[in-house]
């Protein structure tokens, strides 16, 4: 195997990262994009497969309202200016 490479996220930026992966890998969208480099998905399962071996969170009673104050805090540091572009971005594309 190759040599290893570290990402370090926050534990917000895993939380949502890890429920997005969840939602989109094997939806027909997602898995077309992918399959364009089908050796993507080694790097997919993996980081999947570590975001759900490290997040506690998402066994939690409380897990939907830790995810949605994670969103907030994450759309905070984006800025106003940058979330409302995309979501103008995505508006136009539907």
């Amino acid at each position: 195997m190759a040599e290893e490479f570290t990402i370090e996220l926050s534990r917000d930026q895993a939380l949502v990262l890890s429920d997005w992966l969840d939602k989109v890998i094997g939806t027909q969208r997602f898995d077309a994009v992918a399959d364009e480099d089908v050796a993507v998905w080694s790097a997919l399962h993996r980081i999947s497969g570590t975001l759900e071996t490290k997040l506690v969170e998402i066994f939690m009673p409380d897990y939907g309202e830790r995810l949605e104050a994670a969103r907030e805090r994450l759309l905070d540091d984006l800025g106003d200016y940058f979330v409302q572009e995309r979501q103008a971005r995505r508006s136009k594309d539907d």
